[in-house]
């Protein structure tokens, strides 16, 4: 009788335990799929590099659900790994890391998603030979990405060079010239002074690229890289100014030296090989070129009448130089909605939102998060399905549902992205289209699947 009981006590504990269980993964399974549905709204798919998720080796541990940095991207349904807001990666692979038999690899997105990406290589190559392109500009985004880029491309470079040994070279010819000095021109041209490359970088603008155009104290997201003459470098999350500190003070140490203020009008290259990189301050002749210019480009007007009024400006720095105004900032990305929060935040600001359509759909979770806490304590008044019509001296016009207002205003900030070097690559003669790799069966992959396979069986 004892034995019963005891048995019976178990074998209700256990019923217990296992309906729990499986009322969790009921809920856990009807939010993902109340996701997956939301994102077919919001989202046209994955931008660039994305995870590919192999169902055939997915076991449903949902390790990659809960590493990444941007929130739901993915998601578990049916036991198996999903995408439902593929829009929101940038690449950060943690996902593909973190599996444990390699269901996932990194991917790039589909050509109908890429056709305004340069078609590049492995290597980085273009469709012309011996130039290069690194960074977002190519179609990955993150710091790391753009350090790891910087540094293959020049060793895949300086191999060249080595099997070019013995060949009569000239003193006016530079073995690279890199194009910009944001994350990747910095980390192509320090590993160019490690492999003791003849180069020189050139730059429009000021060190540090995108990231010297954050807001002051803006948090950025890092992963940990391998830094050229530097190093393992390991932070995962530091302020702005604090990165561009660690840039300045290696880029001192390995005596680097950046060309500011010559932006790149024209490259050309020669039935010899040779590219003539041509500025408003001279030309350059090299054997190799790497193109480290960025995304955003030059910022995106809207063709708003008034638009060109000084009180009108496409980057904020200093949010906390503006106190006691009534500001309108436009748009409805994280720049924007950064912006919004910073502004709002200052002593008697009254600050509105004016975004076109009607929710945010692709803005950081975080980001999503705070702009919900900033409403509710009347620090940002958000006007969804608005348009500014006109901007005036003292005032700006907007049309909300069809139905035009005009608000007071002192300052307006638009932040609708930015006109990327299309223009500019298309006339060099760089071909576009990212090759199709969302079902890529390539061997190193395979292989790599394989050895974590291996691995998980032995452990």
């Amino acid at each position: 009788m004892d034995n019963t009981i005891a048995f019976l006590i178990a074998a209700g504990l256990i019923l217990l335990f296992t309906l729990n269980y499986l009322r969790k993964e009921k809920k856990r399974a009807a939010k993902a799929r109340e996701a997956a549905e939301k994102g077919k709204l919001f989202s046209e798919g994955p931008q660039s590099q994305h995870p590919h998720i192999d169902a055939n080796y997915c076991i449903g541990c949902a390790a990659c659900t809960m590493v990444c940095p941007e929130g739901d991207v993915l998601a578990m349904l049916g036991g198996k790994a999903v995408i439902v807001y593929g829009y929101k990666c940038i690449g950060h692979s943690l996902c593909a890391e973190v599996c444990p038999v390699g269901a996932i690899t990194m991917v790039m997105a589909s050509p109908s998603m890429g056709a305004d990406i340069p078609y590049l290589t492995p290597e980085y190559e273009t469709s012309i030979k011996n130039l290069f392109i690194v960074g977002e500009l190519g179609g990955l985004a993150l710091i790391k990405n753009a350090v790891n880029q910087g540094r293959e491309c020049i060793d895949t470079i300086a191999n060249r060079l080595a099997s070019r040994s013995g060949m009569p070279s000239s003193p006016d010819v530079h073995d690279v010239v890199v194009v910009g000095a944001g994350p990747a021109g910095i980390s192509t041209s320090l590993r160019a002074i490690e492999k003791k490359l003849k180069y020189v970088t050139l730059d429009e603008g000021e060190i540090g690229g995108t990231v010297a155009k954050y807001p002051r104290q803006k948090l950025v997201m890092t992963s940990p890289v391998e830094f050229p003459m530097y190093g393992k470098f390991k932070k995962t999350e530091l302020s702005k100014e604090d990165l561009i500190a660690f840039w300045k003070k290696v880029c001192e140490r390995a005596d680097f030296k950046v060309r500011q203020g010559e932006k790149v009008e024209d490259i050309k290259k020669g039935q010899d090989g040779i590219f003539t990189v041509n500025t408003p301050k001279g030309q350059y002749r090299t054997r190799h070129v790497v193109l480290a210019l960025g995304k955003s480009g030059s910022p995106r007007k809207l063709g708003v009448k008034g638009e060109d009024l000084p009180k009108v400006m496409y980057r904020l720095i200093e949010a906390d130089h503006y106190v006691n105004k009534k500001i309108l900032v436009v748009g409805g990305g994280d720049s924007a909605i950064e912006a919004a929060m910073g502004l709002g935040h200052q002593v008697g600001n009254q600050v509105i939102l004016s975004y076109r359509k009607e929710a945010f759909s692709r803005i950081k979770e975080r980001n999503a998060q705070r702009i919900q806490e900033s409403i509710r304590k009347g620090k940002v008044n958000v006007i969804f399905n608005s348009n500014p019509v006109e901007f005036r001296k003292e005032s700006v016009v907007l049309e909300v549902n069809g139905k035009t207002q005009e608000i007071p205003n002192d300052f307006v900030w638009i932040f609708a992205g930015g006109e990327p070097p299309t223009a500019f690559l298309k006339k060099i003669g760089v071909g576009f289209g990212a090759q199709d790799l969302t079902t890529t069966g390539s061997k190193e992959v395979k292989e790599a699947r394989e050895a974590k396979q291996t691995s998980a069986v032995m452990n």
